[in-house]
């Protein structure tokens, strides 16, 4: 697709290394072969004079991406217990399909469990949840969403948490089968989601359209489809008698107020946003720290080293569902010495991280002389740290809804 001087630029710019020259001088004497003089204006002209109807193309190698025009081919509907909705791995058979064809209200949305897949290692099942158009794009316009923005990248650790909780399309639950009395647990797996009101230049996964189509799920609704394996608990393929469904919504994190604590001593209260609990969260000691160099050794990447960890105390003692994190991302690391091969992977600053997804930890510290003593670690920056550090808190908010339901 280059013109020709595009095509020189390019050759300009990447000259052969020593290496690539004598392999290439080998080749030319081994095989009697002479530099060509205009490359560029050969390949085009086999471009333009070559009869591409002779290509006969199988369902093996047809490609949607190098032809956005056709119409893909809808594959066979086949289910596996280690596969997934774009393929499978392995020599086992496809589950045998068991419509059961059920539907019920929980957590906020209806649900639909078309089919039950019976397969030499387990079950699966396929969880399809339900979300009004309108519901997502009030979502989408509050956050601002398009394929510009739809990145981590753009948003604070505390925005990333709030648009999960946001997000109509995103339910964490725990799910578990009763077989003929007997409890089977998740092994593993995946999803896609079809979006109805996704703006140009983003499109729905085909998968995701497929399991619509298959399933014969309304295109206006937004739809999660979740599919979950369920090993056998016995060696045997039992035979299904009674089959039984619970579902648990899993804990999330919920973002909370923020402080500064300048000096040990300093004190900071805030209440918990489901018990009404009032804490009160007092500094012991401010602790400037290095990362042992070697620890992160790198000859390509400079990383960040400074920390501070923050030592603290909170009354009442609480559970285990109240976190620290430093409202700053930390410094990212800069590139020092820049990749010679061109035709190698290379990283990019921005997304190379270190430190921890969040940038601050928090660690119980389980010393019997001073118990209930916390430890919030901030992000990393390359100089020293100073003590007037802004922090929010996090909360692990755990939702006691459960229920169960009958499939079979």
């Amino acid at each position: 697709m280059w013109d020709e001087a595009q095509f020189e630029a390019f050759l300009q710019d990447n000259p052969p290394t020593q290496e690539q020259q004598r392999t290439l001088s080998e080749l030319a004497e081994k095989m009697k072969l002479k530099p060509m003089e205009h490359p560029w204006a050969y390949i085009k002209e086999l471009q333009t004079s070559f009869d591409y109807s002779k290509i006969k193309y199988t369902e093996d190698y047809y490609d949607t991406d190098m032809n956005p025009d056709a119409e893909p081919t809808i594959p066979e509907w086949k289910v596996y217990f280690d596969g997934n909705f774009w393929g499978h791995s392995g020599k086992d058979r496809a589950g045998a399909e068991i419509r059961v064809d059920k539907q019920f209200e929980w957590a906020g949305h209806h649900w639909t469990i078309p089919a039950v897949y019976s397969c030499s290692k387990g079950l699966v099942l396929d969880f399809c949840m339900c979300t009004p158009a309108e519901d997502i794009c009030k979502f989408m316009k509050k956050w601002d969403l398009h394929p510009e923005n739809d990145s981590c990248i753009y948003f604070t650790q505390e925005q990333q948490i709030q648009i999960d909780l946001d997000n109509p399309l995103c339910l964490d639950f725990i799910p578990r089968l009763e077989l003929n009395g007997k409890i089977m647990q998740t092994s593993h797996g995946c999803s896609v989601v079809f979006n109805p009101c996704l703006p140009d230049g983003m499109i729905n996964e085909l998968e995701a359209k497929w399991a619509l189509e298959y399933y014969n799920l309304d295109i206006s609704y937004g739809w999660m489809i979740f599919r979950a394996a369920f090993p056998w608990t016995s060696k045997r393929r039992p035979e299904i008698k009674s089959l039984s469904l619970t579902m648990e919504q899993q804990s999330h994190r919920v973002p909370g107020p923020h402080f500064k604590t300048p000096a040990p001593g300093d004190s900071f209260s805030f209440s918990h946003p489901v018990s009404g609990i009032k804490y009160t969260l007092t500094v012991q000691e401010l602790d400037p720290q290095t990362i042992y160099k070697k620890r992160i050794d790198s000859d390509r990447w400079f990383y960040p080293t400074h920390f501070t960890a923050m030592s603290y105390t909170l009354s009442p003692k609480p559970d285990d569902d109240i976190f620290i994190r430093d409202c700053a991302d930390g410094d990212k690391p800069l590139e020092i010495a820049p990749i010679t091969n061109h035709f190698s992977p290379e990283a990019q600053n921005d997304i190379v991280m270190i430190g921890g997804a969040y940038g601050a930890t928090t660690i119980l510290w389980d010393d019997s002389k001073q118990k209930n003593l916390h430890i919030a670690c901030s992000a990393l920056h390359f100089e020293p740290v100073s003590d007037d550090i802004e922090w929010w808190v996090e909360f692990n908010i755990t939702h006691p809804l459960k229920k169960t339901f009958l499939l079979i």
